[in-house]
């Protein structure tokens, strides 16, 4: 099936009518590309996980037009969920909030909460409107990736993991692209489940104390397994000094099969990516330097430590689960 331009209406009506009959549609959001199938159907949700090799209980975001739509799913609104989803919606950021009953279970992992988000990318906002004038009130979406790997930006990625027979819709590379910040509002205070480009400092701003860390009774989230995010080859992280020591170590065949994203290449580094400053254009290009290291055939992954900093904690938390 031939990747559609997402831009196009015609593209849209046919992707939306596909998650309406119950099959799955792999489409761009502002972080990564998502897999979808309509949240509502328990069978169409278990489409998802076999295509990934995702384990069932591994919970799914539900990807919604907006907060009317989102309450659908929840069994409560909680005040911290409101405030967020008033300053912060449409865009990277999920909350976990209880689950209706009866509602969306395969999507929850069985849970009694749900992960709700409302994407900005005009794609994906526009295969939500569609979508819903079918009557589909939410759609499940993990990254559009097999379980546990790099996560995809373009749709270029998305077939290289699933091949001709998915649905992709085309809206170009991710403009974030690490998966959004998860706050679990179903406990007070709020939790940060996993971090992303929306920071802990800008949560604080809106709730007027910065997130709790999880706790052994947090309910289960996308991205948080130790291992997650990791290409092929192994990926190992150093701070620039051991970086370099360990560069000068290693032999002129043995730096031959090694790739480096640092902020400085190594003297001699065949594959080399220069590390931006900022971190918002790290998290757009990560994944795909990832990626490209891996199509080069690189043995290795060398990744210099990201600075230290709430702007970072994202990256960082992507690249030390690729690591693992």
């Amino acid at each position: 099936m031939p990747v559609l331009d997402g831009h196009d209406p015609a593209a849209i009506d046919a992707a939306a009518a596909r998650l309406a009959a119950g099959g799955l549609v792999a489409f761009p959001t502002e972080t990564v590309y998502g897999l979808g199938a309509r949240a509502d159907d328990d069978a169409a949700v278990a489409a998802i996980f076999a295509a990934k090799g995702r384990p069932a209980d591994h919970p799914l975001i539900v990807h919604v037009v907006d907060a009317q739509a989102a309450r659908r799913f929840s069994a409560a609104w909680p005040g911290s969920a409101a405030r967020l989803v008033e300053r912060l919606w449409p865009g990277p950021l999920t909350v976990v909030v209880p689950r209706a009953p009866g509602v969306a279970e395969a999507a929850a992992g069985g849970q009694r909460s749900i992960a709700l988000r409302s994407p900005a990318h005009p794609v994906a906002r526009a295969l939500l409107v569609r979508a819903a004038a079918l009557g589909v009130p939410g759609v499940a979406a993990p990254s559009a990736n097999r379980f546990g790997r790099v996560s995809p930006t373009t749709a270029a990625h998305v077939r290289q993991e699933f091949g001709d027979a998915l649905l992709v819709l085309d809206g170009g590379a991710c403009p974030v692209g690490i998966e959004s910040t998860i706050v679990d509002c179903s406990v007070d205070p709020p939790a940060l489940l996993r971090p992303g480009s929306v920071t802990r400092d800008a949560l604080a701003a809106v709730l007027g104390v910065l997130p709790a860390e999880p706790g052994a009774a947090s309910p289960r989230a996308p991205g948080r397994l130790a291992s997650h995010y990791a290409p092929r080859a192994p990926v190992r992280l150093f701070d620039a000094a051991a970086l370099a020591a360990a560069w000068a170590r290693l032999d002129d065949a043995a730096r031959e099969a090694v790739a480096v994203y640092s902020r400085v290449a190594p003297p001699g580094a065949a594959r080399h990516r220069r590390m931006p400053a900022d971190a918002a254009a790290v998290a757009h290009e990560l994944f795909a330097v990832l990626r490209a290291f891996d199509d080069a055939g690189a043995g290795q992954i060398w990744v210099e430590h990201p600075p230290c900093g709430a702007d970072w904690e994202g990256i960082g938390d992507r690249l030390r689960r690729a690591a693992a």
